[in-house]
């Protein structure tokens, strides 16, 4: 999904992969915005050269995607992830850097003050979820299931898993393996299209995730897996566990865990239907 997002009226043309769950950036947008630069482009190719000669691997991890240009026609340029884009900006001297990274922070993919203090994170994250009109119930189950979920990723970058999609493949094999969807099928299931999946979710969904999880992270820990292959085997087996709890559940109530309920309003609903 192809995005246009504005920082001081200007543009940063986005996009959306729903299969990574993750925003790229266009990088020459916010080199432009960054320097001011009438020739963005000449700033970037040098320091695409800068930084390959300091051994930077930043450059290595860009990724090149399709996007509407200035004369309409979608043209192939170099994009970034929110990660490598705050490793950019460190090496771009602009008194708009901090600006540009509160302004990720604003739009919720850089998480510098949650880290600082995390407790705000949960606290705002609390106050958004009750105005959206969630129970406490499902409250304090989607924070027990985010616990949960940070332990397994603690143990992944622990054990050598370190890059974003792999994290995706690890995460996408455990929902597989439970609930007999992908990420991406049980998000259309949902109506969903850049919303996050488990703020969707049913509370039966979240416990199931949350079995699949933390059952994927004791197996690992047990096996000692390191890397993306034997985590990937202990992700199995943990999601198997937790599809095993729902078939048997599901068998005794006759109603499926896994269904297309959501959050959204109603009138999204509505569309959705049509």
């Amino acid at each position: 999904m192809s995005n246009i997002k504005l920082f001081e009226s200007k543009k940063v043309r986005s996009h959306w992969d729903a299969e990574k769950e993750t925003w790229y950036f266009s990088v020459i947008d916010v080199i432009e915005i960054l320097t001011g630069s009438s020739i963005p482009k000449r700033y970037w190719s040098d320091l695409k050269n800068k930084l390959t000669k300091e051994g930077s691997e930043v450059y290595e991890k860009i990724v090149r995607l399709k996007m509407q240009a200035e004369d309409g026609k979608m043209r192939e340029t170099d994009v970034a992830d929110t990660e490598m884009l705050l490793r950019l900006i460190q090496s771009i001297p602009s008194p708009k850097a901090e600006p540009f990274k509160q302004w990720l922070a604003k739009v919720g993919y850089e998480r510098m003050k949650e880290i600082a203090d995390p407790s705000q994170s949960i606290d705002r994250a609390r106050e958004n979820w009750q105005k959206l009109g969630r129970s406490e119930k499902w409250i304090q189950q989607r924070m027990t299931g985010q616990e949960t979920r940070n332990k397994l990723t603690d143990y992944w970058k622990e054990s050598g898993v370190e890059k974003a999609d792999e994290f995706a493949l690890l995460t996408n094999i455990i929902h597989e393996e439970w609930t007999g969807l992908t990420v991406k099928t049980h998000k259309d299931l949902k109506g969903l299209k850049s919303q996050n999946l488990r703020d969707h979710m049913s509370e039966a969904e979240l416990i199931f995730t949350a079995l699949a999880e933390l059952s994927t992270r004791q197996i690992a820990e047990t096996d000692e897996a390191k890397g993306l292959q034997e985590n990937a085997k202990a992700s199995k087996k943990g999601g198997k566990i937790a599809k095993n709890a729902r078939l048997q559940l599901e068998e005794q109530t006759g109603k499926n865990v896994v269904t297309g309920e959501n959050f959204l309003p109603p009138t999204i609903n509505k569309k959705k239907l049509k």
